[in-house]
């Protein structure tokens, strides 16, 4: 996030797209419902309706993958009415005349035959946003999960600067991360192309600097490869040897049927994990991994904030920290990596970090630090690019196109689908799923369907679904409700028995390879009569 989450609650206008908040972000939700209450317009733009439209001001229910056709159909209306901040493009932005020049292509008028919204509707969020004092934008992979990705969050930020709403207090780009500490293992490096603290692998001066940090005569200056280009290796020898940490990769990734192809193709293939799962049986070894109540550390939350944990309970049987798996591992390998607690491995990374070097341990023991915190004395940072300074000098504005989705709907497949989180239950299910409270609050999977979709299909809520693409099928039962959209279906990837991946396209954002979750075509039959027992769905909040 360039923003805090506390500034959220002093918002004026808050632009929610693609974030199913209440369910996936439920905290941060609360302060999107502190704004409303101290009267900031709400605006959520999402083909579902969610239960946090019961707050909005406003919600814009757009076709599934046109973001990019309405928020450039936006900037067309804010432009051609003199909304946008002209002084903030002139002195903060090195290229305005490009955004200025490629909205002209989406009249509201064209926009709207794209992504569905009426042109009246269209007007008056530009107006909103163009008359606020400020406006600050949420996302979460709703936009970042589709073969468009990574233009769709450019647009958002071509928004923002046209608005002059980067640099500004309860304002800004704020992608809501989708999973526990996902900023924390990007800021550490997690990531094929840089080193901790987004150092670039192909910059001479960062890979010769950890080079003589870790002691080794040179580094590859080559980034490596993607999971995705990593699965897909593996099918003509390329990749030979996966070590996978925390990851149910058979469950998490696209079209369940292929990437069980692709790790059973491995030489050799490594399971770090807390519990079993369904991709633990394609391991040749598995090492039995520590929880987070387990372990000394740090988590780096949404909003840059590094954040102690500390041991409450010592892990069971031979479950070890994963430092000490590593130490282990290299120490075998000929390499002692000097590791000897958590602590240790982290001022060790902070002797070379940029963002992190001035965050140490005792300065976060009670209240975690903001970075960028460069220095022991630096304070941590609330809001990034202040005033319009960017990090890069000046803002660079990205000229995108709305391009449709990879498998549109057909006759053989007239329903697009959509994946997603539900309130209970994380990620694939592999802490939420072992814990018996929550999985007896909501313990199987539903498909949503709409209420025109399900009295065609002569379905009704409880009855037993198949569901079916080109990849594979599903049973489920079937939830009739108004927060799917006609022609639109949706389901979570939650529960190994009924898993959306099973359905889901292995296509991808060619620069993030980040799979297009978010629209496949699938077709639904029903597959039996039923009724509704014990899936919780009673204590789903309801539009």
């Amino acid at each position: 996030m360039t923003n805090s989450i506390e500034e959220l609650q002093d918002a004026k206008v808050i632009f929610v797209i693609g974030s199913n908040t209440t369910e996936a972000h439920p905290v941060i939700s609360y302060y999107m419902k502190r704004a409303v209450k101290r009267g900031a317009i709400l605006i959520v733009n999402d083909p579902r309706k969610t239960d946090l439209t019961r707050w909005a001001t406003l919600h814009v229910q757009h076709k599934v993958g046109t973001d990019i056709a309405y928020i450039n159909g936006l900037m067309n209306e804010i432009f051609a009415n003199g909304w946008a901040r002209e002084e903030y493009l002139r002195d903060c932005t090195e290229n305005p005349d490009v955004i200025r020049d490629s909205v002209k292509a989406y009249p509201v008028e064209k926009a709207s035959g794209i992504c569905g919204v009426p042109v009246e509707t269209m007007k008056r969020v530009a107006r909103i946003l163009g008359e606020s004092e400020s406006a600050s934008v949420c996302y979460t992979l709703g936009i970042t999960e589709h073969i468009c990705g990574t233009d769709n969050v450019k647009t958002l930020a071509n928004l923002q600067m046209v608005l002059g709403n980067i640099g500004k207090y309860a304002a800004g780009l704020n992608p809501l991360r989708g999973q526990n500490n996902v900023q924390g293992a990007c800021d550490m490096g997690a990531l094929p192309n840089v080193f901790h603290n987004y150092q670039p692998v192909d910059n001479p001066a960062a890979s010769e600097k950890m080079a003589n940090a870790w002691g080794v005569p040179s580094l590859p200056r080559k980034p490596g490869y993607k999971m995705p280009t990593m699965l897909h290796k593996a099918l003509d020898g390329g990749t030979k040897i996966l070590y996978c940490v925390g990851d149910n990769t058979v469950q998490t990734e696209p079209n369940m049927a292929h990437t069980i192809k692709e790790l059973e193709a491995l030489e050799f293939f490594v399971v770090c994990d807390i519990f079993p799962t369904i991709t633990t049986p394609y391991a040749d070894v598995i090492f039995p991994d520590t929880a987070w109540g387990e372990e000394d550390g740090t988590f780096t939350n949404s909003e840059r904030r590094v954040q102690r944990v500390r041991k409450a309970l010592t892990p069971p049987g031979e479950a070890r920290s994963h430092w000490w798996v590593m130490q282990e591992l290299a120490k075998r390998l000929g390499k002692d990596l000097g590791f000897s607690s958590s602590n240790a491995v982290w001022e060790d990374m902070r002797k070379t970090a940029t963002s992190y070097a001035g965050i140490t341990w005792e300065r976060i023991e009670a209240i975690g630090l903001q970075w960028p915190c460069p220095t022991l004395e630096h304070p941590g940072t609330k809001f990034l690019h202040r005033d319009g300074k960017f990090a890069r000098g000046k803002g660079l504005f990205s000229e995108t196109q709305w391009i449709p989705q990879a498998e549109p709907p057909d006759d053989d497949y007239p329903i697009i689908l959509s994946t997603g989180r539900r309130l209970w239950h994380y990620h694939s299910g592999t802490q939420t799923r072992n814990s018996i409270g929550i999985d007896n609050i909501f313990g199987e999977e539903l498909m949503e369907i709409s209420p025109q979709d399900a009295e065609k299909l002569q379905i009704k809520t409880g009855d037993w679904v198949k569901a079916t693409s080109r990849r594979g099928s599903i049973t489920l039962k079937a939830w009739v409700t108004q927060r799917s959209a006609p022609g639109v279906a949706w389901c979570s990837f939650h529960f190994a028995e009924a898993c959306g991946n099973v359905l889901t396209i292995d296509a991808f954002d060619s620069l993030t390879e980040t799979a297009e979750y978010k629209a496949c075509a699938i077709k639904i039959e029903k597959a039996g009569d039923g009724e509704l027992i014990g899936a919780g769905i009673d204590r789903q909040a309801r539009p």
